[in-house]
């Protein structure tokens, strides 16, 4: 129970990460910044404007939530250790 439960929190700290340099990957790549980057931007006498984009808040939260769950499998380590025979 100890080594599967540490691997769990060890996976929800990796995918967590993941998770949120994608998040960020995300955001750049939707942001005003990419305007400069587009050919038919850089074209004589056109003019391109950054409108908007979606809300990303729930993305932002989901990312919070992967933390807080990792944090929560973290602290069952302790629990999960002290009935183990490692404990004494």
């Amino acid at each position: 129970d100890l080594a599967i439960t540490v691997i769990t929190a060890f996976l929800w700290l990796v995918s967590t990460s993941a998770w949120a340099k994608a998040l960020a990957d995300i955001k750049m790549s939707t942001g005003a910044s990419i305007i400069p980057g587009i050919e038919s931007c850089k074209a004589p006498g056109a003019t391109c404007h950054f409108a908007s984009v979606t809300s990303m808040g729930t993305l932002n939260v989901s990312v919070v939530f992967g933390l807080l769950n990792m944090v929560l499998w973290g602290g069952n380590i302790w629990f999960v250790y002290k009935d183990t025979n490692l404990h004494n």
